[in-house]
């Protein structure tokens, strides 16, 4: 089952990781390429901005999408 908190904080560390925890692959892709280009190239205005969204949308994803056990 995924945990909607794990999936937030690892996107929240490294934004992306948690879509892959998910398995979003692309946008897991998305996150890990459009934040660092915020941070470059705002420098550092709007990083965090990325940070939080990957974050909200990893949660939120694993939140309405649990994947239950055959034992459910």
């Amino acid at each position: 089952m995924r945990d909607p908190s794990l999936a937030g904080i690892l996107s929240l560390l490294i934004p992306g990781i948690g879509q892959l925890y998910n398995g979003k692959i692309l946008r897991a892709l998305f996150w890990l390429i459009i934040t660092p280009g915020f941070w470059i190239g705002t420098g550092g205005m709007f990083g965090w901005v990325c940070h939080l969204i990957a974050a909200y949308t990893a949660y939120n994803y694993a939140k309405q999408h649990r994947v239950r056990s055959s034992t459910d």
